[in-house]
């Protein structure tokens, strides 16, 4: 035990001269980025309360009475870091916590005082009380050190860190050092000994971080002014559980145990029912925004929530629900009714946590807002103190119900519609941030109504586009129906009584109809094309098929190795190469051939459609040719060539052109090389 008391005193002794040595430095020099004045102090008390525990019986008063000097000091030297940027509302939070703290320590003073001028001493109960008084004091201290820390820039985190670290290690020790002792009743002599170690080396540290003279500017968010708020009353409310079981045990006698027990549990449950309540939670929010912050909004938490609301649901709520949501969230409205334009008026959209009335905003209302974009409050037009025209514009089921505030939703000069916000919780007058956050919340949620409705837009007249692109592709076919059917018809009046032309005459019209019922098909907004369903096909018998269709039109000369095949939509092949050479005898002369020949390389097998026409010139193939509605015949639709090139292209192939005006034009298919087919006899 001498040897503990010995190593009580070096230990303290030396925290002593450590502490005052660096205050002393401090002193010479002017230029540190800390709080000079409150550091200084900081350091003096520090060594004055471990030179009284190195000199005096640590159960001793006078060295408690020391302790709560120094935890003040340091307590003020952290204020004054949080303190470096005064402009700053959210400082009246944190200010509040550290009064608080030292409240309590200014007790524990007190106590200390009675203790060193009594000579009786303290009864039991009140010894146990100044010991979890030491203990929430220890415990509120690393908690504002954690603050301190988690407030600093992150630039300045760095040079604050060793300072954090020596208060971090004085009021752990301190902590360990009150449980212990509140546990066993006793101050075990190892760890006040090992609390001058830790002092001791709390010193360099100190001494090392203002030596690096750091810019500590600190920027308190308002959620850690919130935090540290929560923590004070959270604080206070145990300082009075402890104050009230302290003076139930020395009232109560031997009933107080079943007292104490019985006012911790109903005060608790108590307290539990009264902040469980959204009415409580919300009046409190409003008065602390009002009376501690400048600004009523944590601007930027609110923009987060508000976007990751509109962009970021956490369910499948659709766009009309969430901008209600966002904006409700704002004011904490409970419910909001989303008006759209509907005719002249507004009518009842979508509705979150409100039933949706069968009623509709009238015109007035809508030019109204649109003319002003003026957020409307209800309950002036109720009281009828509003403006008489803007009162004689509000439908009185807006005013029935629980109607509190109207948003205009404006975009670009046009309203894209109107949010009714139901009532919050602690009825309120707007005031100038209201409007302000309110208007600008309507204008981000009105771009958003926008673009929904001209991705809508767009994606209508995308499908009357696709539509209309089926229907003009289906028109250039009959046309070429209607060009091989009024063939028929003019070889009938001649040739009607040949039997053989009556069998061809039935086969052309059961392949017209054929192609008419796939017209059809094609034209169903549930058709789509079989461009995947590729197989090898054999390219001299599809083209003879092609040239016997149309035969009874124009020559056509047929020439290519019958093993040839590619892969490819064999519907689909045919119907591109019956635009192709559709379009090569309109171009060909009565006298000219049009001639469908095979070339192959290792890659690919080309179609050649080849006439002996009027020809193109190049400016035409380059920019018109592979256009739509684009044509040099004056009969033309346009569409061959386009959707010819679009068919080879769902295949996996190109077409390619080589035409001269007056010598013709010659179509290239080229299409993915298949495994040469071995002719059957």
């Amino acid at each position: 035990m001498d040897g503990l008391a010995t190593l009580i005193l070096w230990s303290h002794a030396l925290a002593a001269l450590l502490f005052a040595g660096v205050a002393l430095s401090q002193l010479r020099d002017g230029g540190t980025g800390l709080p000079r004045l409150t550091f200084i102090l900081a350091l003096l008390l520090t060594a004055l309360w471990a030179l009284a525990v190195a000199g005096i019986e640590s159960t001793d008063g006078i060295p408690r009475l020391a302790e709560s000097l120094r935890n003040l000091a340091w307590l003020g030297f952290m204020y004054a870091l949080v303190r470096r940027d005064p402009r700053t509302a959210e400082h009246r939070a944190v200010a509040i916590i550290y009064g608080i703290v030292a409240l309590v320590v200014l007790i524990n003073a007190g106590l200390a005082v009675v203790w060193t001028m009594s000579a009786a001493g303290f009864v039991p109960e009140v010894a146990t009380l100044r010991l979890a008084l030491r203990m929430m004091v220890a415990i509120s201290a690393l908690v504002l050190v954690h603050h301190l820390y988690t407030a600093a820039a992150p630039a300045a985190r760095g040079g604050i860190r060793l300072v954090v670290i020596a208060l971090l290690a004085m009021w752990s020790v301190d902590l360990l050092l009150y449980l212990v002792a509140y546990a066993s009743g006793t101050f075990p002599p190892a760890i006040v000994a090992g609390r001058g170690i830790v002092m001791a080396f709390a010193a360099p540290a100190l001494l090392i971080a203002v030596q690096r003279n750091g810019d500590w500017t600190l920027h308190l968010s308002r959620t850690i002014a919130w935090q540290t708020l929560s923590f004070a009353a959270t604080l206070l409310y145990a300082a009075a559980m402890v104050g009230a079981t302290s003076v139930i045990a020395m009232l109560g006698g031997a009933t107080a145990r079943l007292w104490q027990t019985a006012f911790v549990v109903g005060s608790t449950a108590t307290a539990v029912a009264i902040l469980s309540s959204p009415r409580v939670r919300a009046w409190t929010k409003v008065k602390v925004a009002k009376h501690l912050f400048r600004h009523r909004y944590d601007y930027r938490t609110e923009w987060i929530r508000f976007t990751d609301t509109l962009g970021k649901p956490d369910d499948a709520a659709p766009l009309d629900a969430r901008i209600i949501k966002a904006v409700a969230d704002l004011t904490e409205s409970p419910a909001g009714l989303l008006l759209v334009p509907e005719a002249t008026g507004l009518g009842v959209g979508l509705g979150w946590n409100w039933e949706a009335p069968s009623a509709v905003a009238p015109a007035i209302l809508a030019r109204h807002l649109a003319e002003t974009a003026r957020i409307v409050e209800l309950d002036p037009v109720r009281a009828g103190t509003a403006e008489p025209g803007e009162a004689a514009t509000i439908p009185p089921w807006m005013l029935d119900g629980d109607g509190w505030v109207i948003v205009p939703l404006a975009h670009l000069d046009r309203l894209q519609g109107a949010i009714l916000l139901a009532r919050p919780p602690i009825d309120r007058s707007l005031d100038w941030e209201d409007f302000d956050l309110l208007r600008i919340a309507g204008r981000h949620v009105a771009s958003y109504l926008a673009e929904a409705r001209a991705q809508e837009a767009l994606a209508e007249a995308q499908r009357f586009d696709e539509f209309n692109r089926r229907f003009a592709f289906i028109l250039h076919d009959v046309k070429n129906l209607v060009s091989q059917l009024t063939l028929v018809a003019r070889n009938a009046e001649r040739h009607a009584e040949n039997p053989a032309f009556r069998v061809d005459m039935v086969a052309t019209l059961k392949d017209s109809a054929g192609r008419m019922n796939d017209l059809l098909a094609r034209l169903s907004q549930h058709h789509r094309a079989r461009a995947d369903d590729l197989r090898p096909v054999a390219l001299v018998e599809l083209l003879e098929r092609v040239a016997y269709a149309k035969r009874t039109q124009h020559p056509i000369a047929v020439s290519g190795d019958p093993a040839l095949a590619a892969q490819a939509d064999p519907v689909r092949l045919e119907q591109l190469l019956g635009h192709l050479v559709q379009n090569a005898i309109e171009a060909s002369t009565a006298a000219d051939p049009v001639d469908l020949s095979l070339e192959t390389d290792a890659m690919h097998v080309t179609i050649v459609v080849a006439d002996r026409g009027c020809g193109m010139t190049p400016g035409f193939v380059r920019d018109q040719l592979f256009k739509p509605f684009a044509s040099s015949k004056p009969a033309g639709f346009g569409i061959g060539a386009f959707e010819a090139k679009q068919l080879a292209e769902a295949m996996g192939g190109h077409v390619l052109v080589d035409s001269q005006p007056g010598t013709g034009t010659r179509f290239r298919v080229c299409l993915p090389h298949a495994q040469m087919l071995v002719a059957a006899a």
